[in-house]
């Protein structure tokens, strides 16, 4: 897992470097949403041989298609950060450093994980 900090006011495809950097797995399918749809994005996996699952903006002219059941899968990450927000802290964000807030995310995921694996 990997978290990053961006600016509120940042469009989400700006920080999508940061996330998809060469030090990670690589990917085989990009489950995102309408906030990744862009070509510079789309090139990029192309180009490392992922398979892209984005619902195009309603300003594209050039539409195209999702897998529905793919992309459905999405809804897991979603209910993860319901989880992670269910704890105050990360919902809040009580932390003054950015540093002291991801290392929280962390212990939160790992307490999640923990809890899946006893189950």
């Amino acid at each position: 897992m990997r978290t990053e900090i961006t600016p509120g006011q940042t469009s989400d495809y700006r920080g999508f470097d940061l996330f998809m950097a060469d030090n990670l797995p690589e990917p085989s399918v990009l489950l995102a949403d309408r906030g990744y749809d862009s070509d510079n994005i789309r090139k990029k996996m192309e180009a490392r041989d992922v398979l892209t699952q984005i619902p195009t903006r309603k300003s594209r002219k050039m539409r195209v298609g999702v897998d529905h059941s793919l992309y459905s899968l999405r809804n897991l990450v979603e209910r993860c950060f319901n989880k992670l927000k269910n704890a105050r802290r990360v919902a809040t964000r009580y932390d003054k450093t950015a540093e002291s807030f991801l290392g929280f995310i962390d212990i939160t995921s790992i307490r999640l994980w923990v809890r899946l694996l006893s189950t």
